[in-house]
């Protein structure tokens, strides 16, 4: 998912919100995001979360992209949080049925 934040947020434009199913998943998908804008010139501003890969956060200046793990993504709810935010379509792509995640609950340890 894609939030557009202007006029939202004065730090950056968009998040970009996604989530794995396992921790190696979410590693997985955050390195992998990394390698592909490092490819295109793009290097980020900072990356928290990467060792316990619980909930990853690639900061690339005006875009801020959150890689969770389910439970996480559900804790946390960036969706609902930035209700005021623009959902974004990302061209090309069918986004399919929001995979039932738990809300707001004490997230899982592991």
């Amino acid at each position: 998912m894609i939030l557009d934040l202007d006029g939202v947020s004065s730090y950056c434009d968009a998040f970009v919100i996604c989530n794995g199913t396992s921790r190696r998943q979410v590693r997985a998908v955050a390195e992998g995001i990394v390698e592909d804008l490092r490819a295109r010139g793009r290097r980020p501003v900072g990356i928290e979360g990467l060792d316990a890969s619980r909930w990853v956060l690639l900061d690339f200046g005006e875009v801020i992209v959150h890689v969770f793990d389910e439970a996480m993504r559900g804790f946390y709810d960036l969706e609902s949080l930035w209700g005021d935010a623009r959902r974004v379509d990302i061209p090309g792509v069918t986004q399919p049925s929001p995979v039932p995640i738990p809300r707001r609950d004490s997230p899982a340890r592991v």
